[in-house]
């Protein structure tokens, strides 16, 4: 078997260090490179002893030079708690982050993916949401540094794709979660799980009915993997979701029954720009991929559940 070198940005965070460890375990020497800004060492020390990981601490809006055979771009902070706390420095990461490692790949023939996101739709008039959709994202709003950054790096990889002849990769990742989410990170799963933990009230934004379609972080995984060792030409973009549609508040009730927790459900005004319905259209997963998410929400949340009860 031929070992291959592989870069993964944002190596440390919670889908970062999930690809690490997988990739790995298949036999890879992996490069995980982070600034640590949302990533954790944590979520990573337990692979530090194996000869073939390396842990490198660095942000990708400087220039990084390395021989690899594939880059996974990850680095970016995803959750809205962390992307809105510094909007330059989150669109700096998108852009820069995404010229920086497409420049290491074109210099070193890698193969290049990048973990953009559903964000790319914004508040969709399109439901569910075709990879063919151009969306419906405010440029100006809070969410736009995550969004239009997202957008602007796949921008780029398809230039480098035309006018470099760059292998890429475009992958559009739906809510997941999972074990080493990060407890503060603002996401619904995690602040739902963390207050029914701790009895405290759960609060669902608006009446609750807007949708989400969660998929567990193995499932994301599989779908990445399969993406890198796609067919050549197969650029995406490829959305990477679980199609099955849950509201807010039905998550929130599940998260109070699977915790037996004694917490009350509050509601507060709805964010600017919350989207009211995210579901992706994965028959170009399904038919380029062979894949579909095989964990389902209940399953994945007793998981997710069991990592948090260790760590609150």
């Amino acid at each position: 078997m031929v070992r291959k070198k592989i870069l993964v940005t944002g190596g440390a965070g919670f889908v970062g260090s999930h690809l690490c460890e997988r990739l790995l375990n298949e036999g890879n020497e992996v490069y995980c490179l982070d600034n640590f800004f949302t990533g954790q060492k944590q979520n990573v020390v337990h692979l530090l002893d194996n000869p073939f990981f390396e842990l490198i601490r660095h942000d990708v809006t400087a220039p990084f030079f390395i021989e690899t055979d594939e880059i996974y771009n990850l680095a970016c902070p995803a959750s809205p708690v962390h992307y809105q706390y510094n909007p330059i420095k989150t669109m700096k990461t998108s852009v820069m982050g995404a010229v920086n490692m497409l420049g290491l790949a074109k210099r070193v023939g890698a193969k290049i993916l990048q973990a953009s996101t559903s964000e790319v739709y914004g508040d969709p008039l399109v439901h569910p949401q075709k990879e063919t959709y151009w969306g419906h994202v405010n440029p100006i709003g809070d969410r736009a540094c995550y969004d239009e950054g997202k957008r602007s790096a796949e921008t780029l990889f398809v230039n480098y794709h035309k006018q470099n002849n760059v292998n890429i990769k475009i992958i559009r990742i739906f809510n997941t979660y999972g074990p080493k989410m990060h407890p503060n990170d603002g996401r619904v799963v995690s602040n739902f799980i963390v207050q029914a933990l701790q009895n405290h009230d759960i609060t669902v934004y608006g009446k609750g009915n807007q949708t989400r379609s969660f998929q567990y972080v193995d499932d994301l995984v599989e779908g990445m993997i399969r993406l890198m060792n796609s067919r050549d030409g197969f650029t995406g973009p490829v959305n990477v979701g679980n199609p099955n549609e849950f509201t807010i508040l039905e998550l929130a009730q599940k998260v109070i029954e699977l915790t037996g927790s004694k917490s009350k459900i509050i509601y507060k005004p709805l964010p600017s720009d919350d989207p009211m319905q995210r579901q992706p259209d994965i028959s170009l997963a399904k038919k380029e991929l062979d894949w579909e998410p095989k964990i389902q929400l209940e399953e994945g949340l007793i998981k997710t559940i069991a990592f948090f009860k260790k760590i609150v």
